[in-house]
């Protein structure tokens, strides 16, 4: 098999994996909470850890991350972007609005990554897409308020799930736009989770527990878990972006969204409903349609 005929197999492949490893994310993180973690020392301790597995990974592999200044802050702008502020947002609104509903939010990225890329002149006007982002948005609605309507969860921290995707969007784009020229895929995950690390640590000044909890087998377990989860994902995430680009990565929610869904109902026990399926359906179409011109380029 060629090179340009494996390419489009690998990328699907990837897509799969970092979507289902980022839907096992959003259930450790309400397990970790019964455990007694709070949602950010969480997720400062597990960016932290997996961070340095893949600084460790690099450097054997020969690939060390640069520390020019340049670099320092790209480590640091997509640090904030796509690690500190989305996924602070996520963690710590999973206790108050479910893992389904969480994981159901990591779908909207797509639409608008295309949207920014769209703007940006990144990517070219598509009445496909167009459709997709308008299908997908509906099902966005529908999502949010079926959960709303339930009064099951507070309003806010709805809300701030339905955050999350926008910033993992920006991240998309200023990655690509911004990716230091001669850098390896490998070479930069570590420094984007360390980034993103320590920018969680002045959280601390505002009273914010940060402390690790290692007080019991099953919290100590589903750090290391999350750990590793961490390190897989941006491993490979990288890799991705590189093959195929910002637009194609953003589908990785997609995936990411069905299967923490499905963990969240199916294991967890979680409440499904009938607006999360019409709402699901309605994502899934609308990704489709985004990720048309993009699977079509990836195949070129």
């Amino acid at each position: 098999m060629s090179g340009s005929n494996s390419r489009p197999l690998l990328a699907l492949s990837l897509l799969f994996a970092i979507g289902a490893l980022m839907g096992l994310t959003s259930n450790l993180v309400k397990l970790a909470g019964n455990a007694g973690w709070s949602p950010l020392a969480y997720l400062l301790w597990s960016l932290l850890g997996g961070g340095l597995l893949l600084l460790l990974f690099a450097w054997l592999r020969g690939e060390r991350p640069g520390l020019g200044p340049r670099l320092q802050r790209y480590y640091l702008a997509s640090g904030l972007l796509s690690i500190a502020i989305p996924n602070g947002l996520l963690f710590s609104s999973i206790g108050h609005v479910g893992a389904g509903f969480a994981s159901m939010c990591l779908a909207f990225p797509p639409l608008i990554t295309y949207l920014l890329a769209l703007a940006l002149r990144m990517e070219g006007l598509s009445r496909i897409r167009l459709l997709g982002i308008c299908i997908g948005l509906a099902g966005s609605l529908l999502l949010a308020l079926g959960k709303l309507h339930a009064g099951d969860s507070p309003s806010l921290w709805v809300l701030a799930a339905l955050c999350v995707p926008v910033f993992l969007a920006l991240g998309n784009i200023y990655r690509s736009r911004y990716w230091p020229r001669g850098a390896s895929p490998l070479s930069l995950a570590p420094g984007m989770l360390l980034g993103g690390a320590l920018l969680l640590v002045p959280m601390a000044l505002f009273g914010i527990d940060l402390a690790p909890r290692l007080d019991s087998t099953s919290a100590l377990v589903l750090l290391v878990l999350q750990m590793l989860l961490f390190a897989m994902i941006y491993a490979l995430f990288f890799v991705l972006q590189k093959l195929a680009g910002a637009v194609f990565l953003s589908q990785i929610g997609s995936v990411a969204a069905i299967v923490g869904a499905a963990i969240a109902i199916g294991l967890l026990g979680e409440r499904g409903s009938l607006t999360m399926l019409l709402a699901a359906l309605c994502i899934v179409s609308g990704v489709l349609l985004v990720a048309w011109r993009g699977a079509k380029e990836a195949r070129g």
